[in-house]
């Protein structure tokens, strides 16, 4: 038997079980579980905690800071585009141009993850997040603070791209939304809507019930 050999095996197998135990506590320190650092759709906990349903409206939005993700962009695809399940929009200015978090919260997520490339998670109150992908560069980790306006990430084409653009995702409770029901894509402001959220098993059903 080669001591030397399995003494080198045993110390990476405990280095591995190390690496294992900081990943995890660091997750917790940052107050998510394994699987919000890991996917892109994720469900907030006790956000129906004594209720089965609550109202977001945009004046409540425009307490947390807002600022548009991308300003100067235009929209190249839009949500459901040709009649397929596209679940945000498709907004583009240049290579690298800055890419800004919507409003104030806490990054959930950033990783590379399959199609959406270079991917970012912004959880917002009320249950809200916002998505940011295909970035060519990710500025932020899991767990930040940041700010309305804060610069996040840089507009890239990395995932299932075939130009640089960011694809933009609303999700409330970890089902995607159309985010022309908050956002007024092309004057980069906010819509004066009210929309009403619905406990539904895991997830959420979410309604227009009033535009201002």
């Amino acid at each position: 038997m080669n001591y030397k050999i399995l003494r080198s095996q045993l110390v990476t197998g405990i280095v591995c079980m190390l690496c294992l135990l900081f990943q995890v506590t660091e997750s917790s320190a940052q107050g998510f579980s394994e699987s919000e650092v890991s996917y892109v759709s994720a469900s907030t906990p006790g956000l129906f905690e004594g209720r089965s349903k609550f109202n977001i409206c945009s004046d409540d939005l425009l307490k947390l800071g807002f600022c548009f993700p991308l300003p100067g962009c235009n929209l190249i695809s839009d949500w459901h585009r040709d009649n397929t399940d596209h679940s945000g929009v498709d907004i583009k200015t240049f290579a690298n141009d800055t890419v800004r978090s919507a409003f104030n919260g806490v990054v959930r997520l950033s990783r590379n993850y399959g199609g959406y490339g270079n991917v970012i998670v912004v959880r917002h109150p009320f249950g809200m997040e916002t998505v940011y992908s295909h970035n060519s560069k990710n500025l932020v980790e899991c767990g930040d603070t940041v700010r309305a306006g804060q610069p996040i990430a840089l507009e890239g084409r990395t995932g299932r791209a075939t130009t640089e653009h960011v694809h933009f995702e609303t999700r409330i409770n970890g089902v995607a939304i159309n985010p022309n029901w908050l956002f007024d894509i092309e004057n980069h402001t906010l819509q004066p809507v009210c929309l009403e959220v619905k406990k539904t098993g895991d997830g959420a059903s979410v309604q227009i019930i009033s535009k201002k």
